[in-house]
Parts: structure tokens; sequence; C-alpha cells
């Protein structure tokens, strides 16, 4: 039976790759004689159909897998008897993260925002303010009511969103983003950067000394560079550092409603999820992944590659590879071999007021 392709008023349709393709491109192992079947879209494995590529997330959605239409599916090795006949397997040890690559590559338009308006490379808006235009190179595109001031410097291909205020002296990189209402002064920005809106980057970080008639305001001259690749989400804010640069490293992804205070120095390729607080002068290795509503004080140092857990409150320095949880964070085995214990203790206490 004919079926329409799914359409969205949002983004453009997706893109058909052959089987062979999707596998090459996450590194997935298949049947060679299925490489040139065409798929049109990935889709939950409960509504696939047969021109559609799906995964299974794990092992209590194995029912699902039996039941899908899915033309293919991702799944690890172990899953692979329970593909149903007419599905290709494409086995992989991480099906999850191939699915989300191979959604990439369906819809590549999906990837990087959009201007909000149908402007065209090197288009302005009338009604933005720009007070040197030398700093703008080709297909800059620059949306309503923005505002740059003098001395900024934008590379091509750029997107300045509506609302958007960039400070004095900013450097902003090629092929980057800017959503909606963001502002940014004092910073300095790589290229293909994406910015949601609403973010807030190179305000005076929370500096203050204790005197007796109360506090006063210690002088913020540091900046922030966010360099190349990084994405960060919409209503976070970067501080800019007092006598250090804040630095955001290269890959590093940051979540919606995230604060980083001044003088934190991030690596490259971490990973951070909402509502997390970073105090100032935190400095973080290369690979470091934090979960949401995390708590960092100020001044300690998280080594490359360690891991925390939603919720945790961090006061002292955390050792490369390490996995911490808990409130305060302690390592992940210790805080779940503690919970447990109490929860034990909590259930004998419980029967013995019964008996």
């Amino acid at each position: 039976m004919d079926r329409e392709p799914m359409t969205s008023p949002f983004f453009s349709p997706a893109e058909p790759h052959t089987l062979g393709s999707i596998a090459d491109a996450v590194g997935a192992k298949m049947d060679d004689a299925a490489r040139d079947r065409i798929m049109s879209d990935v889709m939950p494995l409960e509504s696939a159909e047969p021109d559609h590529v799906s995964f299974l997330r794990g092992a209590k959605h194995v029912a699902a897998l039996e039941a899908t239409r899915a033309g293919a599916v991702f799944c690890h090795p172990r899953f692979a008897s329970s593909v149903p006949e007419g599905t290709v397997a494409l086995l992989t040890p991480h099906a999850a993260n191939a699915f989300g690559l191979a959604a990439g590559l369906f819809h590549p338009s999906a990837m990087r925002p959009r201007p909000l308006t149908a402007r065209q490379g090197g288009e302005i808006a009338a009604t933005a303010i720009i007070e040197d235009h030398e700093g703008l190179e080709a297909n800059v595109i620059v949306e309503a009511y923005a505002v740059i001031a003098r001395g900024v410097e934008i590379g091509r291909g750029t997107v300045i969103g509506p609302n958007v205020v960039i400070g004095p002296n900013c450097t902003i990189g090629r092929n980057t983003v800017i959503g909606a209402n963001t502002t940014i002064q004092c910073a300095h920005i790589g290229d293909r950067v994406i910015i949601h809106p609403g973010v807030r980057i190179g305000q005076d970080g929370f500096g203050l000394a204790r005197t007796p008639d109360g506090y006063r305001k210690v002088p913020q001259v540091g900046a922030v560079v966010i360099q190349d690749d990084v994405e960060i989400g919409s209503n976070s804010t970067i501080d800019r550092g007092s006598r250090r640069d804040t630095v955001i490293g290269k890959g590093t992804k940051i979540d919606n409603l995230v604060q980083i205070g001044h003088n934190v120095v991030m690596g490259c390729h971490c990973v951070i999820a909402g509502c997390t607080g970073i105090a100032g002068s935190v400095t973080m290795g290369d690979y470091v992944t934090i979960g949401g509503h995390v708590g960092l004080r100020d001044g300690i140092t998280i080594g490359s590659g360690a891991s925390i857990a939603g919720k945790a409150a961090v006061g002292d320095d955390i050792p490369a590879g390490a996995s911490y949880a808990g409130y305060p964070a302690a390592p992940a085995l210790s805080y779940l071999a503690e919970r447990r214990a109490i929860t034990r203790m909590i259930r004998r206490d419980r029967d013995a007021s019964k008996s």
C-alpha cells in the first residue's frame, strides 16, 4: 500500500539513504545483500514501516522489536535473533547512539538552526544597527533589530538572530549561529558554534569583596573564549573572567539553563546537562560529563573523563575517569552501597516495629 511520507511545516523532508551508506556512516555491521536497499526516514519501533530505520534501546523493548515492521533496526548483537524476518539487523553495541547519528543523515537541515526570517546569505535587516560594517565578512545574515557594536568582527556564513546584541570588539567565527535575544560582550567565539535563543555571554562574574560596610564589587576584566563546534542551550549564562578568561573547550555541548561562573576553564568535548551550576574558577578536563541539576563549588578541579550523576553536589576535586554521585558527591559505587545499606536498615527497623 502506498503511504504518504511524513511531512512537517518546520523542517525539510527527510533525504533517502541506502542501508549501506547508513551502516558505513555509523560503523554498524549488516548483511551485504541488503546494502542497496533504500530507507526514507528513522522512526520508533512501534510506528516504523518497511522503509524506515529504527533501533532497540534495550532488553525490555524486545517484544516491540519482534513485532516491528521496520525495514532495518540498530541493535546490539545479542538481540540479533529477535529481529523479525524481513527486517535488516544493523549490529552495533551502541544502538541508540547509532540511531541518533543516522537521524542526522536523513535530516541534515535540522542539524543547525536556520534564520528565522527568509533571508539569504549576506542579507542584513533594515532595522539592524551595525556600527562597523567592515567587520562583517561575506554572506553574514543579520536579522531584525540586532545591534552590533563598533569593532565587532563576524566571519562568513554566520547568522545573527533577531534582537541579538553584540558588544564592542567581540569576534564571532565562521558558520556560527546566534539565536534570538542573545547578548554577547567581552567574548571571542569560534567557528561552527551554535548559540540558542536567550543565552547571556560575557557579563560580569559574581565577584564580591566583604568590607565592614557590606559587600563591594570586584572588577571582572577578563573575557569569555568559546572554541569551535561548541553548542550552548537556551537561557544559559557564561560569565566573563576576572583575572583569567572563562574558556569553553572545543566541541563541548551545554544544555539549557546552565550557569557557568567567572574564570571557569572547561576542556574539550564536555557534556553539561540542564540546570547545572558551575561556580567560579572551576577547572575541567576533556570529555567530562555532568548530569542535570549538579552543583560544583568554586575552585575545584574535575579530571578528564570524569562523570557526575544528576543532582550531585560536588565540593572537592574529582580524579580523572572517576564516576561520582550523591549529596555530598562521593565515588558512585560507594554512594550506591551506602544507599543500599540505609535502605536495609530502614526495612529492618520497620520490620522490627511490626513484630
